[in-house]
């Protein structure tokens, strides 16, 4: 497939790209260069519609994964949670189907959920998002924008709820045998990518992490679906 990887450059399109680019045509979209240099790079801001919609031309399906500024107490942080995760999500989608480019892939959070993850059960993705600090709920909001897409304009939106993307030696050394996580690796998470840019169902919600005992998180539905499950075991 020929994937628009939008935010690219970001903490998670650092971890993944890598492997995205092994299997597919990447054309990546971002403020900034990718680190692999090799990549058909498009500069643009995700609150430029035009921008966007310069970047569509011979795409398959959007991978959004643009994230913004971490500094939520600050008002340009502020802005920037509402500009990357809500109005960000709409343009690209917008452009996507103006396009005619019917599948994307939205990389949520399980940050919709408030309150420690791991003290919380989660059976499946019907349970409603109930967070309420600015990151948790600007990414529910952006999950309310790819399902409206998928209604108004009959596309294929799958919301990825991500568990701490980590790169692979970090979760190796992190990750103990017999001690819950929710980490997830960073080839899973490629692989949930890949896996969602194909699916048709309109809109779904998969809930993706690295707790391959399913201690914490149930991603039956992943499974189900997508064909998809954590791959990656510790090694201690």
């Amino acid at each position: 497939m020929r994937l628009l990887v939008v935010g690219a450059s970001g903490f998670v399109g650092t971890l993944v790209v890598p492997f995205l680019a092994e299997q597919h045509q990447l054309r990546v979209f971002d403020r900034q260069p990718p680190q692999m240099s090799e990549l058909d790079f498009v500069q643009g801001d995700v609150t430029c519609y035009q921008d966007l919609a310069g970047a569509m031309d011979g795409i398959d399906a959007v991978v959004y994964m643009a994230m913004g500024s971490l500094n939520w107490q600050e008002e340009a942080g502020i802005v920037s949670a509402y500009d990357v995760n809500i109005k960000g999500v709409h343009l690209a989608l917008r452009a996507a189907h103006e396009a005619g480019v019917q599948q994307a892939v939205y990389t949520s959070s399980m940050s919709v959920y408030g309150g420690d993850l791991m003290q919380r059960t989660f059976p499946d993705e019907g349970i409603t998002p109930d967070a309420t600090n600015l990151y948790g709920f600007t990414k529910r909001m952006g999950e309310e924008v790819c399902q409206n897409a998928a209604r108004e304009w009959g596309m294929n939106v799958n919301a990825l709820r991500l568990c701490h993307p980590t790169a692979e030696e970090k979760w190796l050394e992190e990750t103990r045998s017999g001690v819950p996580t929710i980490a997830t690796m960073a080839r899973d998470v490629a692989n949930a990518l890949m896996a969602a840019a194909a699916y048709q169902g309109g809109f779904q919600a998969f809930t993706i992490s690295g707790d391959y005992e399913q201690k914490v998180m149930n991603m039956a539905k992943a499974k189900r679906l997508l064909g998809w499950e954590p791959l990656a075991r510790p090694v201690k």
